[in-house]
């Protein structure tokens, strides 16, 4: 062990006394100017094919790295864009993934602040105001919207997963949750369920339009008399507790949607260890098409929300306000993709 340490001290050391490559000692090494080679990182029109490999090329060999600090001060602009995501959520975190790649394509860095049971979104959102965010990305944010509405008077923000009235003029990119709800709806009467339940998101705003989703949905298909909100939340466990309530009901439902795809596998784990047959007995549909409903041994039918698209939408509209002085507000609505898995079938007779 102590020759281990030994070894990485030494490596470190090493690290430190060498001298970070800088821009002029690429362009000496490639042979052209500091301006080319600054034209050939930034991506910029202008040097030749043969230019930009060579450049690429000596960059790489000599490792030189941008230093972005410096780079922030001379332009003063950070370049970061602070996110504030629920750590919790897996849907979150395939949202935080596909915002990373678009923001790398852009020049942009993402500084990410989580929500924990300890650390809630006014604090991460404070965290991300305090370490100079040009901007905020907020994922189905709980925060009023006035309060919204005065950061946006701030530095530009984008809203995704959440709708917003006009009038707080705050860019939004979200996926039309009534959409989604009526295509699972839609779905399950083609199939020839009426007795169709609803497990609730609890008090979020999400939750209130997915719920009036859900009962448009109803009303639609000419189902008012079998809508059945059933008490939930955003959780695996809100999903188990909900299971007793759907399997005592005296109309008991012979499928239930559920807020999300959490919800849905605390609901399916619970009948299922009841010996409840999915879908023999109830179909169960869940929302988000998160990574886990996606598992051979999950494959559970869901509402999936385009994750890439509305990433795309949402670094477009910072951009937008960053880059081109855009100053009116966008509500950029994605459609949503009913996905057909296992947990779904007829109803019993």
């Amino acid at each position: 062990m102590r020759h281990v340490k030994t070894k990485w001290v030494t490596i470190l050391r090493s690290a430190e006394s060498t001298p970070r490559p800088r821009l002029d000692d690429v362009a000496a090494a490639a042979g052209v100017s500091t301006a080319t080679v600054s034209l050939v990182l930034r991506g910029v029109a202008g040097p030749s094919a043969a230019t930009r490999q060579r450049v690429a090329a000596t960059a790489a060999r000599l490792g030189y790295r941008p230093d972005r600090a410096a780079s922030a001060l001379a332009s003063r602009r950070s370049r970061l864009i602070g996110m504030v995501m629920d750590i919790r959520n897996p849907f979150h975190a395939e949202l935080v993934e596909d915002l990373y790649e678009a923001a790398d394509r852009h020049g942009y860095n993402i500084l990410l602040s989580t929500i924990t049971r300890s650390h809630d979104e006014t604090r991460a959102i404070e965290t991300l105001l305090d370490s100079h965010s040009e901007a905020l990305i907020l994922l189905g944010t709980q925060v009023p919207t006035r309060r919204v509405a005065a950061l946006a008077r701030q530095l530009p923000i984008v809203v995704v997963g959440r709708p917003l009235p006009s009038a707080a003029r705050v860019d939004v990119v979200r996926t039309d949750d009534h959409d989604g709800l009526e295509q699972a709806v839609g779905y399950l009467t083609r199939l020839g369920h009426r007795h169709i339940a609803y497990i609730d998101g609890g008090k979020g705003i999400v939750s209130a339009v997915r719920r009036r989703g859900y009962q448009s949905a109803m009303h639609h298909h000419h189902l008012d008399d079998q809508i059945n909100v059933i008490r939930g939340g955003e959780t695996e466990s809100s999903g188990a507790s909900a299971a007793p309530t759907v399997m005592q009901e005296q109309n008991r439902p012979t499928a239930v949607l559920t807020f999300n795809d959490r919800c849905a596998m605390g609901l399916i784990e619970t009948l299922v260890r009841a010996r409840v047959d999915i879908p023999g007995e109830l179909s169960v549909v869940g929302y988000d098409d998160s990574p886990i409903a996606r598992l051979a041994h999950v494959n559970l039918t869901t509402v999936s929300q385009n994750t890439r698209e509305l990433t795309e939408h949402a670094m477009t509209a910072l951009i937008d306000r960053l880059d081109n002085g855009r100053t009116h507000h966008v509500d950029v609505v994605v459609p949503p993709q009913l996905i057909v898995r296992g947990t779904t079938g007829p109803p019993p007779r």
